[in-house]
């Protein structure tokens, strides 16, 4: 793919063009969900810079390029051809995270989003996901959606999780359980 230019200014009326040629506004519910996906790489961009561990980068990585795939699937209305989501890559997400839950003690309790800074990255893409799905949901109540795009993006968000935690391990960095009481809080009167 060519991009001779950055500035097309076909945009400054507050429309966009989903790939097939259709133009739509940017408050859509598509745009918004292909937007939050792009989002989510560039949430998953910031997480490699920190990381360390090979192994991890190399899942990440793999994870962008399969968002790349998700976007256009949501950017691509149905009829229009482009590489989709599809079941294996769902299977695929599932078979990279058994491994990684095997290092971990089970949970029991809720953790804080944090660590280090690859983990703290992490757990921050995974709220972004959880958003992107959210906003793909929405999209499939009003328009057709594959389905495996939903379904990635709900397994997508347990990888994060699972990896976030795996990399705070890896790299000594303590989890730190949450903390419901009231012994801290202020009151305020």
């Amino acid at each position: 793919m060519r991009i001779n230019r950055v500035v097309t200014r076909t945009g400054d009326g507050g429309q966009t063009a989903l790939i097939g040629g259709e133009r739509i506004s940017k408050s859509s519910l598509r745009v918004d969900s292909y937007g939050e996906v792009d989002e989510l790489n560039s949430c998953l961009g910031l997480a490699a810079a920190w990381l360390q561990d090979t192994q991890a980068l190399e899942l990440l990585q793999l994870v962008q390029h399969r968002l790349f795939t998700l976007g256009a699937d949501l950017a691509a209305p149905e009829g229009v051809s482009v590489p989709r989501m599809l079941a294996g890559h769902v299977e695929e997400l599932e078979q990279a995270m058994e491994p990684l839950m095997g290092e971990l003690p089970p949970l029991e309790e809720f953790i804080l989003p944090g660590g280090g800074p690859a983990g703290a990255a992490l757990h921050l893409a995974r709220t972004v996901a959880r958003r992107a799905e959210r906003s793909t949901v929405a999209l499939a109540s009003h328009e057709p959606v594959n389905e495996q795009a939903i379904i990635y993006l709900n397994r997508l968000s347990d990888f994060l999780f699972v990896l976030a935690r795996v990399v705070n391990k890896r790299q000594s960095q303590p989890e730190k359980l949450a903390d419901f009481s009231q012994k801290k809080a202020r009151k305020s009167r």
